[in-house]
């Protein structure tokens, strides 16, 4: 297998990861790459294996030494990156690399990747729907959401840089044709 990736990006809330997470586990060939960031662990997240957690002096000493693909200060302080060496090892394996990062990371992996990446984005049908979901999760403060909820206000003005667009509208639909784009991106079947 060639080294391709595949690139699914999102505002918050959008269903990203539920999307993701169903891919991974129906199609074996797909292994999930480890964002780095330098902001505390969420819930029940885990270093290694949601994410690779970093002080945000650590972060910037690994930018210092070339140590990400990519990188973005997604708000002041708080780095979101992928590691050059989560990139090798995936790829070592024979896998499709699966991206689960925010929108400007994923403009710049699909910018790095070029024709070996598929881009995806994910959105919501509304804004009011997205603020619901995140609401819903219990995992943020107030203002957090409301951060959140702007920011995605933003990010939804990304979406024409993206190969494909899926609106998360019906999550049984939304992983149909997630099924369908990866299939006829990688020829493979789960």
């Amino acid at each position: 297998m060639n080294k391709k990736v595949i690139i699914f990006s999102a505002p918050s809330g959008a269903g990203k990861s539920t999307v993701v997470g169903h891919l991974l586990k129906k199609y074996p060939f797909l292994e999930f790459s480890i964002s780095a960031t330098s902001r505390p662990p969420r819930g029940s997240e885990r270093d290694g294996v949601e994410y690779y957690f970093f002080s945000e002096q650590q972060f910037r000493d690994l930018i210092a030494k070339d140590a990400f693909v990519e990188y973005e200060e997604v708000y002041p302080g708080s780095f979101y990156g992928t590691l050059r060496s989560e990139v090798e090892r995936i790829w070592a394996k024979g896998h499709v690399i699966l991206f689960d990062i925010d929108v400007k990371g994923g403009v710049n992996l699909k910018r790095i990747f070029g024709d070996s990446a598929m881009s995806v984005f994910v959105k919501p049908p509304s804004i009011e729907e997205l603020r619901r979901r995140l609401e819903g999760r219990g995992t943020d403060t107030p203002e957090a959401i409301e951060r959140r909820v702007a920011k995605a206000a933003e990010e939804l003005g990304f979406e024409s840089r993206f190969d494909k667009v899926l609106e998360n509208d019906c999550l049984e639909r939304t992983l149909a044709e997630a099924d369908s784009l990866i299939e006829d991106f990688t020829g493979l079947k789960a």
